[in-house]
């Protein structure tokens, strides 16, 4: 008995396709599910050879087990679209504008934005490889209350630089940072900025640092793997008179009123829970019309899709930012909101002590010089981002099994290695040969042809719900696939033609790890 439900369980563990359709049909037939199993399967008609056998568990599921031959021309399909390898057409062109990180230029770039950047930047190059224009976009709040709290900051400091005792507000920014910047303009302009109005000194002081910190931010970008097709400047709304005109217009439809001297919107017409402000009694703009004027300046850049990655202390804003775009006459799924949960940074299990009210906090910077870029990005995408992420920064530099990226990345450097012995001993893939190919038979050959078989599906489905995780837990069971094989087989083996066959199959395996590290934007090294 214990050995019948032992060989059920391999068999169940097989099996390559299973379906319900005689129980869902049963009641419509007035026949028993087991059956209608059998009819189905009485009908079926397999010329080619797919089918290795079929069989009716339970109360009628229909298990389906496919021959080992009908899992080869994987193999010419891979090695035949090479880097194209589970692209697809499904976005067919539509254009998608993703918008992400968008940290306001008063401080470096954390952890925390980190992931942020690396979730966006793999959306969009999984959207690209479906099918879909994608333009990635950095929105710099350069204007408003936060860029006058940094020149206020950076001042305050400037003139302590020059003796003066002062009392630092807490509602100021905190960190070094800041002292370094009032340096930096001491030694451009000296002690120019004491003799000017206070107003006219902290907005010099502003300008000046945002353009400093803006600038590292596009450097630790870069040096993250991340690139963008524009940057564009909340300020700008301002300049060309955009923010003011988009009111207006709401206005006049009515879905602007006034009350208590303030101008509120009406998104409680699409779900909000109240109403919001877009310009107070005392006629400054919130960042709420700023972001209006935002988007509807995306749209008009004729965009089928607007997707902004926010943080998701931001969950809130949502309600209010998708009544705004609905009113203006698009529809609901032309805009989405992907939220991305907190970092909890660990030293070999220990939490690190963060403050940012202190100034205390571990940079982007800090962590790409550490661990790297490439562990740093696939560490940010093992997890789901709606899921909070413990980083361990020891555990993302150890050279072992137990850091994921490594654990993938060894696989395409081994296959590399094992390519370059081949070579060394005058043995070549196969180019296809099916005689060759039919060498290929071992179990643990087939489970890395059916892991090879599952990426294209696996990449649209990341694509449709813009969940770039798929594609990471993907390559670390292709990874343990592989493992599982290699430990039991000799690639190179003594009989040259299946030492081939093998070369080809471990060839396949190399190029799907490498595409899918590319859309994660992780490098696929060849030796390590």
């Amino acid at each position: 008995m214990k050995q019948k439900i032992a060989n059920l369980i391999m068999d169940a563990a097989r099996r390559d396709f299973s379906s319900n359709l005689a129980m869902i049909m049963a009641r419509e037939q007035k026949m028993a599910p087991r059956r209608i199993a059998e009819t189905v399967l009485h009908h079926i008609n397999d010329t080619e050879g797919i089918l290795d056998k079929t069989e009716i568990a339970g109360p009628g599921f229909i298990n389906f087990f496919i021959s080992a031959s009908a899992w080869l021309p994987f193999l010419r399909r891979v090695h035949d679209a090479g880097p194209s390898y589970g692209a697809s057409k499904m976005g067919r062109g539509r254009k998608v504008q993703l918008e992400f990180v968008s940290a306001n230029p008063t401080g470096p770039l954390h952890v925390g934005h980190g992931r942020g950047a690396a979730v966006g930047d793999a959306v969009a190059s999984i959207l690209t490889f479906s099918g879909f224009d994608v333009q990635r976009e950095y929105y710099i709040n350069d204007s408003g209350r936060q860029i006058q709290t940094l020149g206020r900051s950076v001042f305050l400091r400037y003139r302590e630089l020059f003796g003066e005792k002062i009392t630092f507000p807490e509602d100021c920014y905190q960190g070094a940072y800041i002292r370094d910047l009032a340096e930096t303009i001491r030694s451009d302009r000296g002690d120019d900025l004491l003799r000017k109005k206070e107003d006219e000194a902290i907005m010099v002081c502003a300008r000046s640092a945002a353009d400093a910190i803006l600038t590292g931010i596009r450097d630790d970008l870069e040096s993250f793997g991340v690139k963008y097709d524009k940057w564009f400047s909340e300020q700008s709304l301002y300049d060309n008179g955009l923010v003011e005109r988009v009111i207006k217009d709401f206005q006049q439809q009515g879905i602007i009123y006034k009350k208590d001297d303030a101008l509120w919107f009406r998104t409680t017409d699409d779900g909000d829970e109240k109403d919001r402000v877009v310009v107070r009694s005392n006629g400054r703009t919130t960042y709420f019309a700023s972001d209006i004027a935002y988007h509807q300046e995306k749209y008009s850049r004729g965009f089928d899709k607007v997707v902004d990655v926010w943080g998701a202390d931001h969950h809130g804003y949502i309600p209010r930012m998708r009544a705004s775009i609905e009113a203006s006459g698009k529809k609901r799924d032309q805009f989405d909101v992907i939220l991305v949960q907190l970092v909890n940074l660990l030293r070999a299990g220990e939490p690190v002590a963060m403050s940012t009210r202190a100034g205390e906090f571990v940079t982007l910077k800090d962590v790409i010089e550490e661990v790297g870029k490439d562990a740093s990005r696939f560490i940010f995408l093992t997890r789901h981002y709606e899921s909070p992420l413990d980083f361990d920064l020891e555990l993302a530099k150890k050279k072992s099994n137990d850091n994921p990226v490594y654990y993938v990345q060894y696989v395409h450097a081994r296959i590399s290695s094992i390519i370059r012995k081949g070579r060394e001993r005058g043995i070549e893939q196969t180019n296809g040969n099916p005689e060759i190919l039919a060498l290929i038979r071992a179990p643990e050959e087939i489970r890395l042809i059916k892991a090879m078989a599952r990426y294209p599906e696996t990449v649209a489905f990341s694509a449709k719900l813009m969940e770039p995780h798929r594609i990471t837990y993907y390559l670390m069971n292709l990874a343990s696939v592989f493992h599982a094989y290699y430990n039991k087989h000799r690639v190179l083996a003594d009989d040259p033609d299946l030492a081939m066959g093998r070369l080809y199959l471990v060839g396949a395996v190399q190029k799907v790890i490498r595409n899918g590290l590319g859309l994660l934007g992780v490098s696929a090294p060849d030796k390590m």
